[in-house]
């Protein structure tokens, strides 16, 4: 066996590469290869440099189906203890998220159960969670901690959240959140509680290895935008990216202020102004669109769609799984209801979950099929890239490759 050969060829595959203006930059009868991880050829069977069986040890053909890249979640609150079954009833019967929130509900509900739970108990309530979404396809994952509010949970939340890479093989992107909601015993601190989650949990848990991003909650009900910046302030000094759940409820202008520090992405974004789409362009800040949260808490404002599109601000799609808002497992399903609620065409839904999500994480070595890129693929039950978004429900992973490697998704 010649050293030179691929480990791995995989032939006759409609390829949604998303690189290049074609949609999809899809490549009809198509052929990866793939070599120690990565894409290593990328083309059209017929330009392939040699017969096949001479160019890979293992050779597989897919009669047609559809190969993407692997999908990537960048938005998520994976890790918690408990749920929030009860407030879908309060909701139905004309609660508000505000509403249920001001009462201790909410997000401080989450965090007594969060509290409560072991660190084990916390990771094997989350790999249920990671694994559903690895079924539907998702090989890179963002992860918020968030629901600690002080520095041994939120501590807690990361480990886990580090643990789920290590245990399923995917990426696992952290993002620590201590700005999510004011605790209990905090109630009249606020600003000892800002200054506990810049001076000392923000710098601790970094030293630790486990924060790979800063993100807040800027809005009515969470933290002002002068409490954000003073939060971002500190990532800048520990060298971290920052990113933002801004204008979801309301406009305070938190999309201009993620922007302004460079962040990789804005969250939400219902609310957001012609003047912060502005900011986002110049800045390359990524909107991240959360449809799941949308249908959860039965929003009528849409995001402004055709301003982002006017401004080519980059639109990523993520899942905001989640106990209150958007208890959702399939990244799939939130790409069809960014085009169902959102009016997104397919392939805008389909770069949100791939190459715009991963600019959404600061990734460039994932989100198409390209040489050099990671091989992170799905193949799919499936021919055209629409019917991703098409098909409600059912799981329609062929096969999922990790790193070059394929990988039973089976829990």
């Amino acid at each position: 066996m010649s050293e030179s050969r691929w480990d791995r060829l995989l032939l006759n595959a409609t390829l949604a590469t998303f690189v290049g203006e074609s949609p999809c930059g899809l490549v009809e009868r198509g052929a990866i290869a793939i070599h120690h991880g990565r894409i290593v050829w990328i083309g059209q069977m017929d330009a392939l440099p040699a017969a096949p069986h001479t160019l890979a040890v293992a050779v597989e053909s897919l009669d047609g189906a559809l190969v993407t890249p692997g999908l990537i979640d960048c938005h998520t609150h994976l890790v918690f203890g408990g749920d929030r079954a009860h407030e879908f009833d309060l909701r139905l019967n004309g609660a508000s998220y505000e509403e249920i929130a001001r009462a201790g509900g909410g997000i401080v509900s989450t965090v007594s159960a969060t509290r409560a739970a072991s660190e084990e108990l916390l990771f094997t309530q989350s790999l249920v969670r990671a694994q559903a979404l690895l079924a539907d396809g998702v090989t890179t994952l963002e992860i918020k901690s968030g629901y600690g509010l002080e520095l041994e949970s939120e501590r807690r939340m990361l480990r886990v959240a580090r643990r789920l890479g290590r245990e399923l093989g995917i990426t696992v992107r952290t993002s620590f959140l201590g700005l999510h909601a004011l605790p209990p015993e905090y109630q009249d601190r606020r600003a000892e509680y800002v200054a506990l989650v810049c001076d000392e949990m923000l710098p601790a848990l970094t030293g630790e290895g486990l924060v790979d991003a800063v993100d807040a909650f800027c809005e009515g009900i969470g933290f002002t935008p002068e409490e954000t910046r003073r939060l971002f302030e500190r990532a800048k000094q520990l060298g971290l990216p920052v990113k933002l759940h801004a204008e979801q409820l309301s406009d305070l202008d938190g999309a201009a202020l993620v922007a302004e520090y460079g962040g990789l992405s804005a969250d939400h974004l219902e609310h957001l102004s012609t003047s912060s789409i502005v900011a986002m362009a110049a800045a390359g800040t990524v909107a991240v669109l959360l449809p799941g949260a949308f249908y959860a808490l039965r929003e009528t404002k849409l995001p402004p769609i055709a301003l982002l599109r006017e401004h080519r601000v980059p639109m990523a799609i993520a899942t905001d799984c989640n106990p209150g808002t958007s208890p959702l497992l399939s990244l799939r399903l939130a790409a069809g209801m960014a085009c169902t609620l959102f009016r997104l065409t397919p392939e805008e839904a389909l770069r949100g979950v791939t190459v715009n999500a991963a600019r959404a994480l600061g990734l460039d070595d994932r989100g198409t099929l390209a040489i050099a890129q990671r091989a992170d693929l799905v193949v799919w039950n499936a021919r055209l890239p629409a019917e991703l978004c098409y098909w409600i429900g059912g799981n329609m992973v062929r096969e999922l490759w990790l790193g070059g490697e394929q990988v039973s998704t089976a829990a």
